[in-house]
């Protein structure tokens, strides 16, 4: 497995993927879309996307980091906002690998951290956050609000 940095000529790649991850959060398919949305991104230099290749040269996962800043520490922070693996690579290390190409990058910028948010219900997704060295803050509440 080989993980790269996703540019424009990734678009492709990168976007079956993420349509597949937004079908997974029960929305409706839109390639398309996903190739306008991470087009954007990627051209804005908006976000920091990561591919996992297999030996074959297959996209197998992606992981998508926002930046934001820490007013308290007065550092970078980056919001792990989409973490997807094909189903048929599952259980294989894909993750944990990009999780850990994640870590890195918030090495390498010297940021205070990463932070994400998942379903209450998706434990496996948890299971993995946990095996990874995060720590579910039981100290926050979240709230959010939607202009629609």
């Amino acid at each position: 497995m080989k993980i790269i940095e996703a540019g424009i000529k990734d678009l492709e790649s990168a976007a079956k993927l993420f349509n597949d991850y937004r079908v997974f959060y029960e929305k409706t398919s839109d390639i398309e879309g996903a190739k306008k949305f991470l087009g954007e991104r990627i051209s804005g230099g908006e976000s920091v996307i990561y591919l996992a290749l297999s030996d074959t040269g297959e996209a197998i996962g992606f992981v998508q980091l926002y930046p934001l800043f820490s007013s308290t520490s007065m550092k970078r922070l980056w919001l792990l906002n989409d973490l997807y693996v094909d189903e048929n690579y599952r259980k294989m290390g894909v993750g944990g690998t990009l999780i850990g190409k994640a870590k890195q990058l918030a090495r390498e910028t010297n940021a205070r951290g990463l932070i994400l948010e998942t379903s209450v219900d998706n434990f496996e997704a948890q299971g993995l956050y946990l095996k990874t060295g995060w720590i579910k803050d039981e100290e926050h509440s979240y709230f959010s609000w939607d202009n629609v």
